[in-house]
């Protein structure tokens, strides 16, 4: 299996989120802008369900590629699922929870990367 670069493993994160109908998949690249990560993955789900079942596709995805998360935080309450993969943070969020804290407008400075369609 190929080497994934960090760019491949938020498009594959974005894709997997995509397939479990997610809304509003946005690929932020965060790097120069913070030290925590390079690129966010955000997307919207739902319900606390739909959350769930995103959060979980995109783990089982990348996992196929022998990618594992350093840390899963929100999965109880699926309002806001945070997966760390150091380099690529994914944040799920519940709609509603997104409007309120509106990431892209905290990083508005960042590079939005569009997926293939």
């Amino acid at each position: 299996m190929e080497e994934l670069g960090i760019k491949d493993i938020a498009v594959i994160a974005a894709e997997a989120a995509d397939d479990k109908k997610a809304e509003n998949i946005d690929i932020l690249k965060v790097e120069g802008l913070t030290v925590i990560a390079d690129y966010f993955v955000i997307c919207s789900a739902n319900s606390d369900k739909q959350v769930k079942a995103v959060a979980r596709a995109i783990e089982e995805k990348l996992s196929e590629y022998g990618i594992e998360p350093r840390r899963i935080a929100g999965m109880n309450d699926a309002r806001w699922v945070l997966i760390d993969y150091a380099d690529v943070i994914v944040h799920v969020f519940h709609k509603r929870e997104r409007e309120y804290y509106d990431l892209e407008r905290l990083w508005a400075d960042a590079e939005k990367i569009l997926r293939e369609e």
